[in-house]
Order: structure tokens, then C-alpha cells, then sequence
């Protein structure tokens, strides 16, 4: 048997191997180009407030350290969630076009999570304020939001648990505590009948 022979046999005899069909498939799928992939479907992310707070203190940063507010603004949609990010990339192209920034904020006055900084940069362009101190802000405020929510989770638990706590406990308090004192003082009334 020469060399080529052996090896013409020993594809196929791997091809075989998994079986017929599966060898069938595996051949013409090297004759067919592949199949495009399906989008998947995107399932909006939770908002995730110290991500998004984290983005607005990455704001200031850059402002302060003298980037552009179109710079800073890009720079900071890198880090920040995707909703976020769109409407800082749409701000950041209007604003190095040279819109008014009343106009450049407006796409992210649209999403709810870049809102509060956009109207906060509308009134400090007109009042003179800095950007940086408003991200400062707003930061502090989504922290601030953050832990009540948090908080309040923590006391919804707590009475959430106090319902089975009382269900099972409840029970056992009157089997061994009121049952007793109830039957020792009802005995002697029973007996004198």
C-alpha cells in the first residue's frame, strides 16, 4: 500500500468514524460558505447606579485636567453603560461640531440616566458654571440614591421575614406558653364540677 493510499483511507475511515451522516455534513459544509450568525436578542441591563456614578466623577476628572468637554465626554462614554454611552458619544459629536449647548445636550436629555447632567450642563452654560462641579454633583446625588434603595431593600427583608419568623414561632408560643397556663388555671375549675 503506497503512503498516499493510507492516508486517502485514513480520512476516510475519520470521517466515518462519528458516522455517516456526520461525515456528509462536515463535507459539505467545507463546499459551503458559513451561514451568517442570528443577532441575538439584547435584553435591556439594569441600571446600575455606581457604574453611573463612577462615569460622572470620570467627568470631572477630565474636565479638570483640562480636556475639552467633547474629549471628556467621549472618554467617559468608553467606561459608561450603553445607554449612557450612546447619548454621551450623540453630546460629544455635537458639541465638537460647535452646537449651542443648549442643543448638544439635548439627545442626552432623552435618556433617563444622563438627564439630570444634561439639564445641569444646560444651566451652567448659561449661568457659567463649571461642568466638572456639576458632575461632581451628580455623582454624589446617584450614590446618594443608591444607598436609600438599598436601604430600603435591607427593611423590606427585614419585614418580609418577620411573616414565617411569626408563622412558625407564633404557634410553638401558644402550644408551650399559653396552653399550659390556660390548662393549669382551667384544672381546678374543672375539678370542683
Amino acid at each position: 500500500m503506497t503512503l498516499a493510499a493510507a492516508v486517502t483511507l485514513l480520512a476516510v475511515a475519520l470521517l466515518a468514524v462519528p458516522g455517516p451522516v456526520d461525515a456528509a455534513r462536515r463535507l459539505g459544509a467545507l463546499d459551503r460558505p458559513a451561514a451568517p450568525s442570528r443577532p441575538r436578542s439584547r435584553r435591556p441591563t439594569p441600571r446600575d447606579p455606581w457604574r453611573e456614578a463612577g462615569a460622572w466623577d470620570e467627568l470631572a476628572a477630565c474636565l479638570r485636567a483640562g480636556l475639552p468637554l467633547d474629549v471628556a465626554v467621549r472618554a467617559v462614554a468608553d467606561s459608561a453603560p450603553v445607554p449612557t454611552a450612546q447619548a454621551l458619544v450623540r453630546v460629544a459629536d455635537l458639541v465638537a461640531l460647535g452646537a449651542d449647548p443648549a442643543e448638544a445636550w439635548a439627545p442626552a436629555l432623552d435618556e433617563p440616566s444622563t438627564a439630570r447632567l444634561a439639564r445641569a450642563a444646560r444651566r451652567s452654560a448659561r449661568s457659567g458654571a463649571a461642568v466638572a462641579d456639576v458632575a461632581v454633583t451628580v455623582a454624589a446625588d446617584v450614590r446618594a440614591e443608591a444607598a436609600e434603595a438599598v436601604a430600603a431593600r435591607a427593611e423590606r427583608a427585614g419585614v418580609l421575614v418577620a411573616g414565617p419568623l411569626g408563622l412558625c414561632f407564633l404557634p410553638a408560643f401558644l402550644a408551650l406558653g399559653i396552653a399550659p397556663v390556660v390548662i393549669g388555671l382551667a384544672s381546678p375549675l374543672l375539678e370542683r364540677t
